[in-house]
């Protein structure tokens, strides 16, 4: 006889799955309680903190925002090292609207959104047939390639960038304006996956060949994929450059591609929550340990590492199985 652990759905999470039969109130609590939380615990942090973390929770909108349109991608199939991609485009796209067109800060982001999904979509379609680490080398040297090309020409600022683009008319627009911009990319990549659409994306992702033999083109649905993603991404790129009122070639750095990255593996990937609180984790913990010096990388690998070997399914499915199963000791015997 040895013991060993199970786990066992709680009853409520088994009577809320899918059908939502609602006993009782405690069940709509159980449904609404994940999601709500969150939410008011943030709109508490942003009446509470100073201005300086009011930017730090801006830059984790982002960073979170870049990180789910990653995570939606992998769900479609494609691995993307090249975040920073999407994020300039829209950057570059706002900042020579604003500064060259003197279009006003209303039009210059929803026009950069999906002007920028739609340019990075056109440079990606002719790669869209490699797959797995071809595809990924491809998307991380695009941003190299342009920083060097802006580098090089001298065009629109060159290595000095553009400054003086319009700020937003209020701190407090654009610290609510990023914040429902995460949560909406959240909600809407959710729904999408759980439709029909997103079914066809998923089995992409696990097997494109059969997709294929059932006669639906998966390059039309992975430019699809890719626009949405895109479009994402150019929006946090040009919600940003009207934060810091200045673009230049640092919104291609790495940073932007290897943090939402991280973010994802800690939140735990395929969930699309899951990045965005790996997003509100990593970058607070690396404005915090900033003051640290040298040793603030050193800490901040420590941090991932941990992470990643005590939690490789990611912080969001612990949470999530803990909040959904309850674990117990029973005996089996064996002969």
């Amino acid at each position: 006889m040895y013991i060993r652990k199970e786990r066992i759905d709680r009853g409520v999470k088994a009577r809320t799955e899918d059908l939502f039969a609602l006993a009782s109130g405690w069940d709509l609590l159980y449904l609404l309680a994940p999601r709500l939380l969150p939410i008011l615990v943030l709109l508490l942090l942003t009446v509470t903190v100073g201005p300086y973390w009011q930017k730090v929770l801006i830059s984790t909108a982002v960073f979170a925002l870049l990180a789910i349109s990653w995570d939606f991608l992998v769900a479609a199939g494609m691995v993307s090292l090249g975040q920073a991609l999407f994020f300039g485009m829209g950057a570059y796209l706002t900042g020579i609207l604003n500064h060259y067109f003197h279009w006003p800060i209303w039009l210059t982001i929803p026009v950069s959104t999906v002007l920028g999904g739609a340019l990075c979509t056109f440079i990606l379609l002719p790669v869209l047939r490699l797959r797995g680490i071809y595809f990924s080398m491809i998307t991380l040297v695009l941003p190299l390639m342009l920083v060097r090309i802006i580098e090089a020409t001298k065009i629109f600022g060159g290595t000095e960038g553009i400054s003086g683009l319009a700020s937003y008319p209020g701190r407090w627009l654009e610290l609510y304006l990023g914040l429902a911009a995460a949560w909406a990319a959240l909600f809407a990549f959710r729904r999408l996956l759980n439709a029909d659409y997103g079914l066809i994306l998923k089995g992409i992702s696990d097997n494109d060949r059969s997709v294929m033999s059932a006669g639906i083109n998966i390059y039309w649905y992975k430019a699809q994929a890719l626009f949405l993603a895109g479009s994402v991404g150019a929006f946090a790129g040009a919600f940003m450059t009207h934060s810091y009122m200045f673009v230049g070639m640092p919104v291609f750095a790495l940073d932007y591609s290897i943090l939402p990255i991280a973010a994802a593996v800690v939140g735990g990937m395929g969930t699309m929550a899951g990045p965005l609180l790996g997003a509100f984790i990593l970058v607070p913990l690396s404005e915090v340990l900033r003051g640290l010096g040298g040793l603030r990388i050193v800490i901040y690998a420590l941090s991932l590492t941990v992470f990643i070997v005590a939690l490789p399914e990611g912080l969001f499915h612990y949470i999530q199985r803990k909040y959904q199963q309850f674990e117990r000791k029973v005996k089996v015997d064996y002969e």
